[in-house]
């Protein structure tokens, strides 16, 4: 069982509701978390929920529901480390049509962005994060039983303790309910890479 007790706020919201079944989080407006790359601007601001972790090889899992009211608003799970380093994965929506299903790597104040388009009727979603020291595994589900990663990355800062939990923002002027639940935290479901060796003169 995932011990919600153990959380901690990084921006704590207005609203929200922590059980050791569901954390609701109501969103404040103009809530985000992006550095600099294309767009220039810096957001540093959204709510992260999230507990602490010396362990180095782990997977956390989680339910998310969601009714997204206006373009850019998302929920998801994080790792968020400090303001310039910090990952991110969520739905984030569009418009009636469709919604983004992306992360987000942040390293060294430079964030990037990879996605794929999902219907906009969807609003429930697993993720399914996994930690192999610095490198990271994101994957989905929409039933909870079949994942599909998402992205496979690396954070610079990420080489002790780390944090990692959820998140919810509205980067524009909205404000919407995120739930999650079925948090889980146990032994790492990424297995060891099979296949290619390094090169010899790797580290």
């Amino acid at each position: 069982m995932f011990d919600t007790s153990k959380l901690q706020w990084t921006r704590q919201p207005a609203q929200f509701t922590i059980t050791p079944e569901q954390i609701e989080i109501i969103t404040q407006p103009h809530t985000d978390l992006w550095q600099r790359t294309y767009y220039h601007f810096r957001n540093d601001n959204a709510p992260v929920l999230q507990m602490e972790t010396e362990e180095k090889y782990f997977s956390f899992t989680v339910k998310t529901a969601f009714e997204p009211a206006h373009r850019f608003d998302q929920c998801g799970v994080a790792v968020y480390l400090d303001s310039e380093n910090w990952l991110k994965a969520s739905v984030e929506y569009e418009n009636e049509q469709f919604q983004h299903l992306g992360s987000v790597v942040t390293n060294l104040g430079y964030s990037d962005w990879a996605t794929t388009e999902l219907d906009a009727g969807i609003h429930s979603i697993w993720y399914r994060l996994s930690r192999r020291e610095a490198d990271f595994r994101v994957e989905c589900s929409l039933d909870g039983t079949t994942f599909h990663q998402m992205r496979i990355c690396h954070l610079w800062k990420a080489d002790g303790p780390i944090q990692f939990g959820l998140y919810a923002c509205s980067p524009e002027d909205s404000s919407f309910r995120a739930i999650f639940t079925e948090m889980e935290m146990g032994p790492c479901c990424w297995a060891a890479h099979d296949g290619q060796q390094p090169d010899p003169d790797s580290d």
